[in-house]
C-alpha cells in the first residue's frame, strides 16, 4: 500500500517531543522521507531511530529555529540530501514563563518570540525560497487556540500565536498562485510535555481541570493533532490555503 506521503521530503521542526515527534512517526509511516530537526538532540535522534526500526527514512538536524544561520543551514543540508522539500510542519515553540502583562521580563518576551514568531517567519522565508524553485509545497505552521483568544498568563505566548495566525494568512495570500499551500494549526490542550510543565506551574490545576473546559471532555492526543498536519500536506487538502485549523475539542465553541 503507498502511503499518502509516498517519498516526499518533509521537514518537522521542534520533532524530538510532544506533537512533532507524533507527527514524525505519523508521516514516516505514510512514506515520507522526515527530516527531524531539533536543539534537543539525544531526544531528535531517539525519534530518528524509532523511524528507522519501523522501515521509514529519517535524518536528525540540530537548528535553532531564531538563528538565521541554522536554519538557511538546515534547508541547504536538505536540499543537499534530498534535492527538494515537499512539506514542512513549522511546530518548534515555547510556552514561556507564567505571568501577567506587567511582570513579563522582557527577557521572557525576547525569547518566546523569537522562537515562536520569528521562528516560523525564518523557517517560511527559506522553506519558501526553495519551493518556489521546484514548484510548489505545503507549510502547516504551529499557532494555538491561544491564537485566537486572550491568554492573561502567557501574554508573550500569546502574542507570538497571535502573530503566526496573522503570518500564516499573509504569506499564504502571496503564494497561492504559486502552488504554496500555507496553513496552520490551532490546537487547545493536548497531552504533551510543554502541559505537563503548566500544570507542575499551576498545583491548583489537574488533567481532569483540563479536560473539564474541553466540551468533549477530555484533552486532545499528539497523535491526534498529527492526522491534521497530515491532512494538510496532502493532496486531499489542496483548495485549502490561509486557514486556522482548530483542535480543540468544542472549546472555541462557547
Amino acid at each position: 500500500m503507498i502511503g499518502r506521503l509516498e517519498e516526499r521530503v518533509t521537514l518537522i521542526t521542534g520533532g524530538a517531543s510532544g506533537i512533532g515527534r507524533a507527527t514524525a512517526v505519523k508521516f514516516a509511516r505514510e512514506g515520507a522521507r522526515v527530516v527531524v530537526a531539533d536543539v534537543l538532540v539525544d531526544y531528535g535522534e531517539q525519534v530518528v531511530s524509532q523511524i528507522r526500526e519501523s522501515g521509514g527514512e529519517a535524518i536528525f538536524l540540530k537548528c535553532d529555529v531564531s538563528r538565521t544561520e541554522e536554519v538557511e543551514a538546515m534547508i541547504t543540508k536538505i536540499v543537499e540530501t534530498y534535492d527538494r522539500l515537499d512539506c514542512a510542519f513549522n511546530n518548534a515553540g515555547i510556552a514561556g514563563a507564567v505571568s501577567l502583562l506587567a511582570e513579563c521580563t522582557e527577557e521572557n518576551w525576547d525569547r518566546v518570540i523569537n522562537i515562536n514568531l520569528k521562528g516560523v517567519w525564518l523557517c517560511m522565508k527559506y522553506e519558501i525560497r526553495q519551493m518556489l524553485q521546484q514548484g510548489g509545497g505545503a507549510i502547516v505552521n504551529m499557532s494555538s487556540v491561544s491564537g485566537l483568544v486572550g491568554d492573561p498568563n502567557h501574554p508573550a505566548y500569546g502574542a507570538s500565536k497571535h502573530g503566526v495566525a496573522g503570518l500564516t494568512k499573509s504569506a499564504a495570500l502571496a503564494y497561492a498562485r504559486s502552488n504554496i499551500h500555507i496553513n496552520a494549526i490551532c490546537p487547545a490542550a493536548i497531552r504533551t510535555p510543554m502541559i505537563e510543565r503548566t500544570l507542575q506551574a499551576f498545583p491548583e490545576m489537574s488533567w481532569e481541570s483540563l479536560a473539564a473546559d474541553h466540551p468533549i471532555g477530555r484533552i486532545g492526543e499528539p497523535e491526534e493533532v498529527a492526522e491534521a498536519v497530515l491532512w494538510l500536506c496532502t493532496s486531499e487538502s489542496a483548495f485549502v490555503t490561509g486557514h486556522l485549523l482548530v483542535l480543540d475539542g468544542g472549546m472555541m465553541a462557547h
